[in-house]
């Protein structure tokens, strides 16, 4: 579940490291390529944290009244680095092995003490989970099955609370370079974007589900009932096709990974925050009140 945050950290930090270094005679690169190396010998989950909680966003991170609405840098030594802050929305943070703190905005030189990414495991000391909820999980801790949903592999969000936390120097992979943050981002935002196809394999579930409930009710040939499954494939089928197409495009970076078609990208994210609700809302109409108002395999 949910490795997609952190390989688009790494594709993305792959590619900005070694610019950095080269720019500036750092050893990142180095340094993050050991971590991949434990993170595939050891088939590690990583989350990947971007989102801070961002406060007045007509400021920058160093003009905030609250250092801490931004991941900033508080201390450090000869061993690292001392972090404090919040990542806020990280689906998967607590099923991941290791977080990757990443900034989330474009950094200004007065912002240097928050242009900081590092790894760190996800029960470091000094790491808090507030835990999101969701309108119906506790239907999941009833009897029965039918409810659980995926009960192994389903998701979660959390909001992180980070107070000095401690990240090794071997661990960090930007340390004060605020002008290569934006960069990061886009390349981030460019992969992470073009991952939202997976929402297609939802669609197909969903749009089976349609139509076996169609057959259930007896009207499988009813040519509505036809013309909504073949809008609903039509919509899932245009988010992949963006996804696909961005990877086909995709582009050889200086450190020798790809970097898929930014602009073919933001199609695909563009068409998942619209074609899945509409897929759902069909779905609605050819179940009808089936959906929402069942009630519980313990009702």
């Amino acid at each position: 579940f949910q490795r997609c945050v952190g390989m688009d950290a790494l594709n993305s930090l792959h590619s900005t490291t070694f610019e950095i270094d080269e720019k500036h005679g750092t050893d990142y690169h180095k340094r993050f390529l050991e971590f991949v190396k434990m993170v595939q010998k050891e088939n590690l989950v990583i989350g990947g944290a971007m989102t801070d909680p961002k406060g007045d966003g007509s400021k920058g991170p160093a003009d905030q009244d609250d250092p801490d609405l931004f991941t900033r840098i508080v201390d450090k030594d000869e061993k690292g680095i001392y972090v404090s802050g919040a990542k806020a929305h990280q689906t998967g943070c607590i099923n991941s092995h290791w977080i990757i703190l990443m900034p989330t905005v474009r950094l200004t030189e007065n912002d240097k003490d928050w242009a900081i990414v590092g790894a760190i495991p996800a029960d470091a000391k000094g790491v808090t989970y507030i835990y999101g909820r969701q309108s119906c999980d506790t239907r999941s801790m009833e009897e029965g099955d039918i409810d659980d949903g995926n009960a192994k592999y389903g998701g979660q969000e959390a909001l992180i609370i980070l107070d000095r936390v401690f990240i090794p120097w071997d661990k960090v992979f930007m340390n004060g370079e605020y002008e290569f943050a934006s960069m990061l981002i886009e390349r981030f935002t460019c992969y992470h974007r073009r991952s939202y196809v997976c929402k297609t394999g939802l669609g197909d579930v969903l749009i089976g589900a349609a139509a076996t409930i169609a057959d259930y009710n007896g009207v499988p040939k009813v040519s509505h009932i036809k013309d909504k499954i073949i809008e609903m494939t039509h919509l899932n089928e245009t988010i992949f096709a963006a996804g696909i197409a961005s990877s086909h495009q995709g582009q050889k970076m200086k450190s020798g990974v790809y970097l898929n078609d930014d602009m073919l990208a933001q199609v695909c994210k563009h068409n998942v925050t619209r074609f899945p609700y509409e897929i759902s809302r069909l779905a609605q109409d050819i179940a009808g009140g089936l959906v929402v108002t069942l009630p519980s395999e313990k009702d």
